[in-house]
């Protein structure tokens, strides 16, 4: 009888012990209030997420993610992503969003130990049924395409998984010690992605016209520009716009001083004017064969081009441009002993794509008195900034690379462009809307333009427009021209070196009517219309109540 009445005072004191432990945490909550603003402790974070997982059935937790290592699925899972998840997320898995740091709980961390610790099941559990009592809901299964959406979410959550210490330490390695091997040693490993790369402008950009026959875009002998024959020519340079040609002289390539241009069908000649063109051009004198393609051009055209040798590890923009060298890798393939832009922060990714892309010059001048219009130094993995300075831009003015906004209206500016946008400053990567390795679309998009857009910006999306349809934004039928976001986002206004040859800006700015008449921009309104004023094109944009009037000037 002792026993149990022990037992029994035992038990009231516990439950005593917890009432004034809830008690307590009651009145804190009283003093306190809740508030989204005030992050959760650390103890309320463990004891939810403790929660969490015991929510999860047994079978789930083990259940196997059936498309580990389809690098389809994985880009489909990122499109998914960027759809579902970015807002709250953020594109790099970081949760530091507006949503996400003021909903209570936090958004998580994908990129923690506290997720990626986490079974593929239980990850895809969590994606699929959502989370009670947060912001967490279930993935959407009206709009899911396939029942494989959450696990190809999975893939791409498991992605962002940081460089282990021990990973980290390879990547180093790698920078000091690898060297380039070729990316035909990529192909055994990598035969679709190798196969796609293949076909893309990027491992054609030069090309040998003694083993390929089909280099030539024109019958040469057509040339009155300027005569040449084809034992003159090392290599072909380019192929979308404009070809021009190469020719060895010792040690060194020349350009000849004419080229294709292949949209209009026509011999022009080629040649850079010593005054009001490229930075580099007064530089050098003004015969072509005299200035060498090693320090204007062949950088970016190759990987691993030796300003000493004048010789590449391969030409064109192969595998390892973007991966860094590849011996290591091949010897032990492994995560960390390559480099995985993806991995990198959004600012080295997006250097990977800018560092060629962009106009710009080394920030010290003449290297070995030589002038390089391309960034010598820098490969994947190291700072760009340290091998290159973007062209400066002096608001208001025109110059050879800009318009008075600062977009940029020449070719290999997309990066300048990019640099200054939201979108940038957000952490949206090249990678976000194009995949090097080759897609159907045009410009490599990983699909075509307006679905890219639409993943973020679909019509009441907290990152805009504000209207409830596509067409209620853009005053144009859905489907048509108008009504298609690169046509006023993103204007292809950007000279690609030969007449009527246009590149779309990247600032993805609104260049308004009236900053044709103020500033001489081409804005997208007339670029469209052509046989309409920009007077008629601002008194349209008027009559748009939902715009505020200061946005259309």
């Amino acid at each position: 009888m002792r026993t149990s009445a022990k037992a029994r005072e035992r038990l009231l004191s516990g439950l005593a012990a917890i009432a004034g432990a809830a008690s307590l945490v009651a009145l804190i909550v009283v003093w306190q209030g809740f508030r989204a603003l005030k992050p959760p402790s650390a103890f309320e974070t463990a004891i939810a997420r403790r929660v969490r997982n015991l929510a999860i059935p047994w079978k789930e937790r083990t259940a196997k993610n059936p498309l580990a290592g389809d690098s389809a699925a994985l880009l489909q899972g990122y499109e998914l992503y960027l759809a579902n998840c970015a807002t709250c997320h953020r594109v790099d898995g970081s949760g530091t969003t507006r949503i996400g740091t003021n909903l209570y709980p936090r958004v998580p961390d994908l990129r923690a130990t506290s997720t990626q610790s986490l079974t593929d099941g239980e990850i895809h559990f969590i994606i699929s049924n959502g989370v009670r009592y947060t912001g967490m809901p279930a993935l959407d299964r009206v709009h899911r395409e396939s029942k494989e959406d959450a696990w190809k979410l999975v893939l791409f959550v498991r992605s962002l998984r940081p460089l282990s210490a021990e990973e980290q330490k390879e990547e180093a390695r790698v920078l000091a010690s690898a060297r380039y091997v070729g990316s035909r040693a990529c192909e055994k490993c990598h035969q679709s992605i190798y196969q796609r790369w293949k076909k893309t402008p990027m491992a054609n950009v030069v090309r040998d016209p003694q083993s390929d026959p089909h280099a030539f875009i024109p019958d040469i002998k057509t040339s009155t520009v300027a005569p040449f024959r084809a034992d003159q020519v090392v290599f072909v340079y380019g192929s979308l716009w404009k070809q021009r040609y190469f020719a060895r002289v010792g040690d060194n390539l020349y350009p000849l001083p004419v080229q294709w241009d292949v949209g209009n069908r026509k011999w022009l000649p080629y040649h850079v004017p010593s005054k009001g063109a490229d930075w580099w051009a007064p530089l050098y004198p003004a015969d072509n064969m005299h200035r060498p393609t090693g320090p204007t051009c062949d950088g970016c055209h190759s990987v691993g081009y030796d300003i000493h040798t004048h010789q590449p590890a391969e030409w064109n923009v192969g595998c390892e441009r973007c991966h860094g060298p590849g011996s290591l890798h091949v010897a032990h393939p492994s995560r960390g002993n390559i480099i995985n832009p993806a991995h990198l922060d959004a600012v080295a990714e997006s250097d990977v794509c800018i560092q060629c892309h962009s106009q710009g010059r080394p920030p010290k001048g003449a290297i070995e008195g030589q002038y390089y219009d391309w960034p010598v130094g820098y490969q994947v993995g190291l700072r760009l900034q340290d091998s290159w300075k973007l062209e400066d831009c002096t608001l208001g003015q025109t110059s050879f690379y800009y318009f008075p906004d600062c977009t940029a209206h020449k070719n290999r500016m997309q990066g300048n462009d990019f640099v200054q946008s939201v979108m940038y400053r957000h952490q949206i990567t090249c990678s976000s809307c194009h995949d090097v390795h080759g897609t159907q679309n045009y410009a490599q998009l990983i699909k075509p333009a307006n679905e890219i857009c639409m993943d973020c910006h679909g019509p009441m999306s907290p990152n805009g427009p504000n209207t409830a349809t596509i067409e209620a934004h853009t005053h144009h039928k859905a489907e048509s021209a108008g009504s298609q976001c690169v046509a006023c986002h993103m204007p292809a206004i950007e000279g690609e070196g030969v007449p009527g040859a246009m590149v779309h800006a990247h600032t993805f700015r609104f260049i308004s009517p009236e900053m044709t008449d103020k500033y001489g921009i081409p804005n997208p309104c007339t670029s469209c219309h052509r046989d309409k004023t920009t007077a008629w094109a601002e008194e349209a944009m008027a009559k748009r109540k939902e715009e505020p009037p200061w946005r259309v000037k």
